[in-house]
């Protein structure tokens, strides 16, 4: 099981919930299901607009790798750097910046930092 905690200043407090491992949720997915205000507009990795920071709270650092689409998108919006994808790609160390539409949840503790303004983390 994993534990996903939101924190955004939309939010009256940090919210924790839990999501199923290996289900196939993204974080926007599980966002929705429990009326967290995560802004978005494609679901598609192409606008960037749920930017979203994510923080490891486990020694488990277990999110899906970065689709093609999301590294290019986090390269143009100046949060992905070619070193940071060599360390995901060879290293399992995920960067701190993601795309809530293509990030999918492991078993793993994290919380999702995003400011509520489409394409702000």
């Amino acid at each position: 099981m994993a534990l996903v905690t939101f924190s955004s200043p939309l939010l009256h407090k940090d919210v924790t919930v839990y999501a199923i491992a290996g289900d196939r949720g993204t974080i926007l997915s599980i966002a929705e299901k429990h009326d967290i205000p995560l802004p978005f507009d494609c679901r598609d990795g192409n606008c960037g607009s749920c930017l979203i920071e994510v923080e490891h709270l486990s020694d488990k650092s277990m999110g899906e790798m970065l689709t093609d689409k999301e590294k290019g998108l986090l390269k143009s919006l100046g949060k992905l750097t070619t070193e940071d994808i060599a360390r995901a790609e060879v290293n399992d160390l995920m960067p701190r910046y993601r795309l809530a539409c293509q990030y999918i949840v492991r078993d793993e503790e994290i919380r999702v930092k995003f400011t509520g303004s489409p394409g702000g983390a």
